[in-house]
C-alpha cells in the first residue's frame, strides 16, 4: 500500500488571513478529491476559512484508484480498533500536513474536522484519544471504534449526524458514540436523518455549517 497524501487545500483563506481550518476526511475507497463541489460551496458560503480534502495515506485494498484510511479486508468487530490504532501515525502525520501547510500548527482551537464514514472514525479518533484537542468534530455516518483508553478535550464539541436509513454503519452506531463521548465529558449533539441512507445530504451539510460557523467565527459554541 502506498503511503503518500495531498491535502487537497482550497485557494480561499489560507494561514493568518484565515478565520480557522476546516479538514474534510473521506470515506474509505475515496478521494479527498470527492469533496471539490463540496469545498466549492464551502468557501462560498464560508470565505474567511482556509479548507483542505487530503487524500487518505494508503492504497484501498479493493480498487487501485481509491484511498483508505486503515484496511477493511476482513475487518471484525474484534479487530477493528487495532486496525485503527495502527494507522493512527499515517492519521497524525496527514493531518499535520495539512494543519502546518495552511498555518494552523498553534492553532488547533481553530481547526474542525469533517469526517465522513471512515473519515468519521478517524476523526472521532484523534479527539478521543487526546492526540488533537481541535474546536470541533462534524461526524457523518460514523462510528467510535477506539480503544477505551480516552484523554479528550472537553473543549473539543461534537456533533453526530447520521441517517436512520443507513445500511452500512447502524445508526446505533451514533448512539452509542454520544453516550460514551459524554461520559467522558465531552459536549455532543446528535442529529438523527430521517429516511436518509450512508450518504451526505444537503439537510445534514447545512447543519454541519450551522455547528461549525459558531466554533470558527463568532468564538461562541453551538447549542
Amino acid at each position: 500500500m502506498g503511503g503518500t497524501s495531498t491535502c487537497n487545500t482550497s485557494p480561499i483563506g489560507g494561514g493568518d488571513m484565515s478565520a480557522g481550518l476546516i479538514i474534510f476526511l473521506h470515506g474509505v475507497g475515496s478521494q479527498g478529491a470527492s469533496f471539490a463541489s463540496l469545498m466549492a460551496q464551502w468557501g462560498a458560503d464560508l470565505p474567511t476559512l482556509a479548507l483542505a480534502a487530503p487524500d487518505a495515506p494508503f492504497t484501498f485494498d479493493l480498487a487501485p484508484n481509491g484511498r483508505q484510511w486503515f484496511s477493511i479486508k476482513g475487518v471484525t468487530e474484534a479487530n477493528r480498533t487495532e486496525r485503527i490504532v495502527a494507522a493512527r501515525q499515517a492519521f497524525d502525520d496527514t493531518l499535520q500536513s495539512c494543519i502546518s501547510e495552511a498555518g494552523f500548527e498553534n492553532r488547533l482551537d481553530q481547526v474542525v474536522l469533517v469526517g465522513f464514514s471512515q473519515g468519521s472514525i478517524m476523526a472521532l479518533d484523534a479527539v478521543v484519544s487526546g492526540r488533537w484537542p481541535v474546536a470541533g468534530v462534524a461526524a457523518f455516518s460514523g462510528r467510535l471504534a477506539s480503544p477505551p483508553f480516552y484523554a479528550p478535550s472537553t473543549g473539543t464539541r461534537i456533533l453526530l449526524i447520521h441517517g436512520d436509513a443507513d445500511p452500512i454503519m447502524p445508526v446505533q452506531e451514533a448512539h452509542v458514540a454520544a453516550q460514551i463521548m459524554t461520559t467522558i465529558g465531552m459536549t455532543v449533539t446528535c442529529d438523527i436523518l430521517p429516511d436518509v441512507g450512508h450518504t451526505l445530504t444537503t439537510s445534514g451539510i447545512t447543519r454541519a455549517q450551522e455547528f461549525i460557523r459558531p466554533l470558527l467565527l463568532s468564538g461562541s459554541f453551538a447549542s
